[in-house]
């Protein structure tokens, strides 16, 4: 009886533990994290960034793999569609889940029933900026000069219906002006027009910013965010300068494909969030132009549905869509 009760318990043990298998053995391959932009912008250094820090932790290879375009649904498609076995994520801005499913109607995702959000990273104030070359030196000035002028004053956005595109029409319906939207595929294009005043105006985050603020040659005139800068703690805030309550981020998260057990979920959560209280994490994070700011999975979900709840009557207005 004693041996049958112990081979009844032990087949019982073998069954739970091959049941709970796949999280507690992982990983036990390569782990992908998939961005929707090109390489070399915030997305990119976040990402490989956590990936060292994973294949520390975790002993296994970490890939950082850009799959740019269709403003950034090709990527976010293909995770959504990835094995829910935490080997394939999503590294992303809030535009793709926040935003652009308010632009499309064609978007071939559904943010909640095919995403599991593991953890938002970073954040970072857009930056209102302008080539020298416009002659501007003060918000006052850039605007005085879009009312004498009703649509002749051009910006540039990274793409239609982004953080950066909302961001400005925005601005240009509180101030009551009418700016011309130039949309780029991506800061690096944008931000050479906007140095050579072709396009002369744009709101840029930090990260693709660069050295440009700096040398002179793009006038930084204000901070989307509550707080200033850190990189540009002389520069006012869009609040400061006649805009209460304006307030705009640029944020990072890490998702994986619905259904990936609570348990891969929980572990590389826990693994970001450790790494994200480290004074290392938080140096090299401020090198990229961006804030550490951990958060749970829910704390992600609550920010998207609160930026679509802000943004949502703002896109009607002004009939923005990117289908």
């Amino acid at each position: 009886m004693f041996h049958r009760c112990r081979n009844l318990f032990a087949g019982m043990a073998a069954a739970l533990a091959l049941a709970a298998g796949p999280a507690h053995a992982y990983p036990d391959k390569p782990i992908r994290i998939i961005i929707p932009y090109a390489p070399g912008g915030g997305a990119d250094g976040l990402s490989r960034l956590l990936a060292q820090r994973l294949e520390k932790t975790l002993g296994q290879a970490v890939l950082v793999e850009s799959r740019a375009g269709g403003n950034t649904v090709i990527a976010a498609q293909a995770v959504a569609r990835a094995a829910p076995d935490g080997y394939t994520l999503l590294m992303t801005g809030g535009s793709t889940m926040s935003l652009i499913p308010l632009t499309s109607k064609q978007v071939p995702y559904d943010v909640r029933a095919d995403f599991a959000p593991i953890g938002m990273l970073s954040k970072g104030p857009y930056l209102l900026c302008v080539s020298a070359e416009l002659g501007a030196n003060t918000l006052d000035e850039v605007l005085a000069m879009a009312r004498a002028r009703p649509g002749a004053l051009s910006y540039a956005s990274n793409a239609i219906g982004g953080s950066a595109h909302l961001g400005m029409e925005l601005l240009a319906q509180r101030a009551d002006v009418k700016l011309n939207h130039v949309p780029y595929k991506g800061f690096a294009p944008a931000i050479a027009d906007v140095v050579s005043g072709r396009t002369p105006l744009a709101m840029l985050d930090q990260a693709a910013l660069g050295g440009f603020g700096k040398s002179g040659r793009i006038k930084v005139l204000a901070a989307t965010s509550q707080q200033r800068s850190s990189m540009y703690p002389d520069v006012p805030t869009l609040a400061e300068l006649g805009f209460p309550g304006y307030e705009l981020e640029t944020w990072f998260a890490l998702y994986a494909p619905a259904r990936t057990p609570n348990a891969i979920i929980e572990k590389l959560g826990g693994e970001i969030r450790t790494w994200l209280a480290t004074p290392e994490a938080r140096q090299a994070l401020a090198a990229l132009g961006q804030e550490a700011a951990p958060s749970t999975a829910d704390a992600v979900r609550a920010r998207i549905e609160s930026e679509q709840r802000s943004y949502g009557p703002l896109i009607s207005a002004a009939k923005i869509s990117t289908d």
